[in-house]
């Protein structure tokens, strides 16, 4: 308690936020700006962001983001293709529950070619239930009866027809019918029976038993009998070598004749694989000596479980198999579908779409994050378990308390849509996307003629813009994200905790409420209470607070107790701060027309591809990312075991040559790039280089040593083009007069009809909207910035708009219709009334 009322006490004392900045901004020379209240705000050239391309051009005055509908976002698929919402109605799979597994998704969406169909033969490796084996004391039910379907269809003997007989492929079919456990075979005599243990008394009994009955006996069984345990011989899988999961011993075995071929052999193997998913195992038959005629291939049930199902098999009680889990039907383990959010960022709508549907966040994946403050497309996956998409279509629409036609004619709740659901081979992974697709409104813009503003844009079109790290970045508060990244680079853990939980000007009273019951009342349990469970890294904290007894001096390891990708945001930022600032530099020294001697270029088209670092900078502008809320995505769409792989893998510097006198005129300023502060990268040549290192030294840190103690701090760096040139760049001037008036339309909306856009003729305003594509990692405000030549933080933004002239009129038209939500407010408590924006 002490120790956090000092901590108070310190930030209290500390004179301004100059202080939280790191020690290169004096090199800088930017003069501290205060707001009116006398509180330091951190504006675009504090974290580097300064120059222009076009200066020469005059500004264009305009407000961005005034509207959530005045950003849209839109994803690029690595098809190259824009991603929609496309049908808000319930989608259907072919067949409920593993009913069918031919016909694949019938999807309501079925546009970018995102719908693929399942492919022909799937076999669910959790199809348990469909293939249970029939109890003592009951007949097998009809195979032909159509209210049951078998897991075996016609492809799977046309397949297997070039390997095996008729008779054999008969055999493998009743075989595989009959599910994993052998069936109970009725014995009337005595031969071979051991004498009756009470036992065997208990195991008969339970044969008369339905499932679940004889389900719940068995675990209370297990727990009696295998406390925390491996399920002894047999427990949580096939124990030390017993037989599976406690049950009968299988003899059964399928044998084909002998086939004298290695490759049709080979092939065999594949093919069993492919169609039974390693439900079933082939081997070469041992137990006879291969002739001349060539060896047989035996087929059996997996000891192992097979597929997903398989490893260690066993449920807890050892009587099923870990893949004997219910049927999730014969698709394929994922379910893609578009995800529409409004005003929230991208972790925190998978955050509450985790909740509504029941899954671990890690379950969900996306391609990018996206931002925050607008209304953005993209593509999530979901490993889904057993769940259909008809399952997670009602969900994520809350179909347990709203109507179908609720569902159909109002909004998503709480600013999230789902749409366009199907199935898929596997999930998504970050930098699986080509870009995204902007359409961007600028509100209540004032230029000198349209020439000029014609001027500003061809200038985007033909010569790109700086390729800034917008402001997003840094986050919005008063701490910076930079900052936070630079005392960990240092190790100076308390210093980073300290920044962390820092008070900050503007939050919202929750927050406010929290951190105070924390560094004034050292009240451990109320500010735990009282912290929103958004504020991720704070509530971390204080929770690895909790855990050690009150206890502050494990700094290091409460840190690391907040989620990985949020820890690497803050160092990345700090990356961020010191590639900006450097870049500017270069276009003073420079200019922004021609590449020099000293810059530095990919000395090949692949080194380019490999080292340019987008790929793993998957942000467009993620508006919250100094407010404790991720805003990057772990590796949720990879296997542990791909994720340990892709660990393994060593990291390849790409190639990169530093231009001469001889071979600078052959580049354009388009092919310069710039390093991330990191081990195994080249630092520009010249005076450049030379600025580069005295701004990581200024900072406390080795320019040539970036290896740390702890691995995930070690950075390797990496490389980003300076410049950033759009693609499919388009614009227009529209006529508005209220401010509450929709310009641009959301898909969401187009399909309710909802807020069509109201352009009037004779309006009192002007309006620039603009149509752009970017690449992966490029930042649509710092294009914006180009045209504009004014500051795009969030809180200078919010005082234009509360300033613009347009205000005065909200409501001309709208009437009494309510404004759009604050901007504050993530959860979206009233997002109902958006029906009426």
């Amino acid at each position: 308690m002490k120790s956090a009322i000092a901590a108070a006490d310190s930030n209290e004392d500390s004179p301004s936020t100059e202080s939280v900045l790191p020690p290169s901004h004096t090199l800088l020379n930017i003069a501290p700006t205060f707001s009116s209240d006398g509180l330091r705000q951190v504006l675009q050239t504090d974290v580097g962001i300064s120059e222009y391309i076009s200066r020469d051009v005059p500004p264009i005055s305009g407000i961005i983001k005034q509207r959530f509908t005045d950003f849209l976002v839109f994803e690029v698929n690595q098809d190259h293709q824009v991603l929609h919402v496309k049908s808000l109605e319930i989608p259907e799979s072919s067949s409920k529950k593993g009913k069918g597994s031919t016909e694949g998704s019938t999807s309501t969406a079925i546009a970018e070619g995102l719908l693929t169909q399942p492919q022909e033969p799937i076999v669910s490796v959790e199809s348990i239930s469909a293939e249970k084996e029939p109890l003592a004391g009951t007949e097998a039910k009809d195979k032909n009866d159509p209210s049951e379907d078998t897991p075996w269809n016609d492809q799977f003997s046309e397949k297997l027809a070039p390997y095996l007989s008729e008779a054999s492929i008969g055999q493998l079919k009743s075989m595989f019918v009959e599910g994993r456990e052998p069936p109970r075979a009725s014995d009337s005599g005595w031969g071979g029976r051991s004498a009756k243990t009470p036992g065997d008394a208990a195991e008969a009994s339970d044969a008369a038993k339905p499932p679940e009955e004889m389900m719940q006996n068995v675990e209370t069984e297990t727990q009696g009998k295998n406390r925390g345990g491996r399920g002894g011989r047999g427990g949580r899988g096939r124990g030390r070598g017993g037989r599976q999961g406690g049950g009968r011993e299988d003899h059964r075995k399928v044998h084909s004749e002998p086939i004298s071929s290695k490759a049709d052999r080979t092939a065999l193997h594949q093919v069993v694989r492919e169609l039974f998913g390693g439900k079933l195992d082939s081997e070469t038959d041992m137990s006879t000596p291969a002739g001349d005629d060539g060896s047989r291939i035996v087929i059996k049930w997996s000891r192992n479980g097979g597929g997903r199902g398989g490893g260690r098999g066993g449920g807890r009680g050892g009587m099923f198999c870990r893949g004997d889990r219910p049927d999730r039907g014969n698709y394929p383990p994922y379910i893609h579908f578009t995800l529409q959010k409004t005003n929230r960022d991208t972790q925190d709508a998978l955050g509450y779409l985790s909740r509504t549907l029941h899954v671990n966040i890690k379950d969900l994946s996306v391609a990018g994050t996206k931002d925050k403050r607008g209304v953005t497309v993209q593509r999530v996956s979901l490993r889904r378990g057993n769940k259909t998409v008809e399952d997670v279509w009602k969900s994520a629409n809350q179909s347990n308390r709203r109507s179908m036609e609720e569902i159909l004619s109002q909004r998503g709740d709480r600013g999230v849509r789902i749409a366009d659901l199907n199935y898929r081979k596997a999930g998504l992974e970050l930098g699986m996307l080509k870009g995204n697709a902007f359409v961007i409104t600028l509100r209540n813009v004032q230029v000198e003629d349209v020439e000029t503003l014609d001027r500003a844009m061809n200038s985007i079109k033909y010569k790109g813009f700086i390729n800034y790290y917008g402001m997003q970045r840094f986050g919005t508060a008063a701490v910076p994200t930079h900052s936070i990244g630079l005392a960990i680079l240092k190790s100076d853990w308390h210093k980073a905790v300290s920044l962390i939980l820092q008070r900050r000007p503007g939050e919202h009273p929750e927050v406010v409420a929290a951190r105070d019951a924390w560094l004034l009342d050292g009240d451990l349990d109320r500010a735990l209470a009282l912290m929103p469970r958004r504020v991720v890294a704070e509530r971390c904290i204080l929770e690895s607070y909790k855990k050690q007894g009150g206890e502050t001096r494990n700094a290091m390891g409460a840190l690391s107790t907040i989620p990985r990708n949020l820890r690497l945001m803050y160092v990345h930022a700090y990356q961020s701060y010191v590639w900006n600032a450097i870049v500017s530099e270069r276009i003073r020294m420079h200019g922004p027309d021609k590449a020099v001697p000293g810059d530095l270029v990919f000395e090949s088209e692949q080194a380019a591809k490999g080292g340019s670092g987008e790929n793993d900078e998957m942000e467009v502008d993620d508006d919250d990312a100094g407010n404790g809320e991720p805003v990057t995505t772990e590796e949720k769409g990879m296997s542990y075991r791909e994720r340990k792989k892709a660990g393994k893998t060593a990291y390849v510097a790409p190639i990169v040559k530093t231009l001469t006198d001889e071979d600078a005129h052959q580049y354009s300023i388009l092919d310069v790039i710039m390093p991330l502060p990191g081990r195994d990268v080249d630092y520009p040549g010249g005076t450049l280089g030379e600025r580069y290192r005295e701004f990581l030294r200024l900072d406390g840190l080795d320019p040539d040593n970036f290896i740390r103690k702890q691995k995930e701090y070690t950075l390797n760096g990496s490389y980003r083009k300076i410049l950033q040139l759009p693609k499919d760049l388009s614009w227009s001037i529209l006529r508005y007069t209220d401010p509450d008036v929709p310009l641009a339309q959301a898909d969401e909306d187009k399909l309710l009809g909802f807020d069509p856009p109201v352009v009037v003729d004779d309006g009192k305003f002007c309006a620039l909207q603009i149509d752009l594509t970017l690449g992966t990692a490029a930042y649509a405000t710092m294009a914006l910035r180009e045209v504009t030549k004014t500051e795009t933080s969030s809180h200078f933004q919010t005082g234009l708009t509360q300033a613009s002239e347009d205000q005065q009129f909200r409501g001309v038209i709208a009437g009494d219709q309510a404004g759009e939500l604050d901007d504050g407010d993530t959860e979206m408590e009233a997002s109902n009334t958006l029906n009426k924006s």
